[in-house]
């Protein structure tokens, strides 16, 4: 019996590099290969490019001011040097790098120019107005004192704004008890409730957003104060802070609330939960830090406000202790009042007051995102200790339930397989 060998079919390939010479023979391309590149890295050469472009262009803004244009000042010194420095900085990139690494570079820079320039701007900020206001709140009696018995003339240790900050406390806390409950209603009803309604509602909100502070004010003014016959308080202050905030809150919390998985709530459906069920242990936890943080940037719009504040709350320079009767101050308004006095220790007074502010701000800024936590999924190291207690007691009664092999079974098993 013959066996016939059949010889297999031939495979060419193409090496990529690799071409066939007049001969016949492969030669290697004279084609350069592309080299992957790192754009997240620093190099020394980048470094020697930045300290480059920004000496050249300090030594040749210098050599136009003083030569050339007749340009004087700081502001457009820094403006023609930042163009310069940019020019500088692509010609010295583009010696050794491509167009991509030359955007790439461009685009970090300004970034971080713009980055560099807002921190800077927060710095000169808070540092000038702890400058001014050190004068008053290095005083102890600035923090517990109010401005009953200070005149414009007396020294510093005598008066304080511990009522301006009582006063704004108040007034930020009952805004956030009405606003909170009603703006998280809101965003659930607009994100998982989906209707002609509440896109109309989504409408309403949006343009609230940019609603101008005075306005609330107004309109408070013009129906709690004068409609209805009331006298001006705080409580009628935090009703116009409410007005205000009350819109970004829900627009905050309603893109917070879509942001949730879909498939977390689907799988919390298929359990055979309610929807609101599912809303109440699923969507809200899962965005508990996101929602905190709505909060926060409602708190932040609120608590700074002085137009509501003037028209609704008036002035004073004593304790009140009650929201609902007689006018209560705030911090922005005694700093917006203070510091158009032409007396020396009044304008101390209105920066110290605006210090306090800036402290309050932040110490409540720090409680919001201890209370928010961390993301979804990131829980803390005491949440995973309650949760693993939380397994081991399921365990124990799924086991008491239904029985367990013990160890000894479990071992003949083992051995008999």
């Amino acid at each position: 019996m013959a066996i016939s060998v059949v010889n297999p079919p031939v495979v060419r390939t193409h090496v990529p590099g690799r071409e066939k010479g007049p001969d016949g023979s492969m030669q290697t391309a004279q084609r350069g290969i592309e080299q992957r590149r790192n754009l997240g890295k620093i190099r020394r050469e980048d470094v020697f490019r930045l300290v480059g472009a920004v000496a050249g262009a300090i030594g040749m803004t210098s050599w136009l001011f003083t030569q050339v244009t007749p340009f004087h000042g700081g502001l457009p010194f820094v403006l023609i040097a930042y163009v310069l420095f940019l020019g500088m900085f692509v010609v010295l990139i583009s010696f050794d790098d491509d167009r991509v690494t030359i955007k790439d570079r461009v685009m970090a820079v300004i970034i971080h120019s713009a980055a560099v320039v807002l921190l800077l701007a927060l710095v000169v900020v808070v540092v000038f107005t702890l400058g001014r206001g050190s004068e008053a709140f290095l005083h102890w009696n600035f923090w517990v004192q109010d401005l009953a018995l200070a005149g414009p003339l007396d020294p510093l240790t005598v008066g304080g704004m511990a009522h301006a900050a009582l006063g704004t406390l108040y007034m930020i806390s009952i805004s956030l008890a009405i606003s909170i409950p009603l703006a998280l209603l809101t965003a659930v009803c607009m994100s998982e409730f989906p209707s002609p309604f509440t896109r109309m509602v989504r409408t309403v909100t949006e343009a609230m957003t940019a609603l101008p502070s005075i306005v609330c004010g107004l309109f408070i003014y013009a129906t709690y104060i004068l409609l209805l016959g009331f006298d001006k308080s705080g409580f009628a202050a935090s009703l116009a802070v409410t007005i205000m905030i009350l819109p970004i809150i829900t627009r905050s919390a309603d893109v917070v609330l879509r942001l949730v998985p879909q498939t977390l709530k689907e799988a919390a459906l298929a359990t055979g939960a309610s929807r609101w069920r599912t809303v109440w242990h699923v969507v809200l936890p899962t965005s508990r830090s996101g929602l905190m943080t709505a909060i926060v940037l409602g708190t932040a719009r609120g608590i700074g406000e002085t137009s509501p504040v003037l028209l609704t709350a008036g002035y004073t320079t004593f304790f009140n202790l009650n929201p609902f009767s007689g006018p209560m101050v705030s911090l922005p308004f005694a700093t917006f009042t203070l510091v158009k006095s032409p007396e020396p220790t009044q304008i101390a007074r209105g920066f110290g007051a605006a210090a306090v502010l800036m402290v309050l701000v932040f110490l409540l800024f720090m409680i919001g995102r201890i209370i928010g936590g961390n993301g979804a999924g990131v829980l803390t190291p005491r949440q995973l200790a309650r949760t693993r207690h939380a397994s081991r007691r399921d365990l124990a009664r799924l086991e008491g339930r239904f029985g367990a092999p013990s160890s000894a079974r479990q071992g003949a098993e083992v051995n008999r397989v």
